[in-house]
């Protein structure tokens, strides 16, 4: 990931337009800044969420709040609660998430 010519700058996430992405089951509800080539998201899980495909796009994730089930394609799978993150390169594990409880997410790709 390459960060070129962002100006510092600062972003207040509850003045972001929130988008609704539904699941499999349940929803995502995403705030969506762009920094150059950067995505960056503050993403919040409904209660039994589960994604509705198999992501191969790299993020930087961090688990605010809640606690994310993370599967993937191989079998493997990871639980995130908050504090913790996970890492991923384009195109390297396809991997889908799902949640119980509900998540609260902070996302760079």
């Amino acid at each position: 990931m390459q960060l070129n010519d962002i100006p510092f700058g600062t972003t207040d996430w509850s003045k972001v337009e929130p988008t609704v992405h539904p699941g499999a089951t349940g929803s995502a509800l995403w705030r969506t800044c762009h920094f150059g080539t950067a995505r960056v998201r503050m993403v919040e899980y409904s209660a039994g969420y589960l994604a509705d495909h198999w992501c191969s796009k790299g993020h930087v994730l961090l688990c605010l709040a809640g606690r994310l089930d993370t599967e993937l394609d191989d079998g493997r799978a990871f639980t995130l609660t908050a504090g913790m993150s996970y890492q991923v390169a384009d195109n390297a594990e396809a991997h889908r998430s799902s949640t119980v409880t509900g998540a609260k997410l902070f996302v760079v790709d």
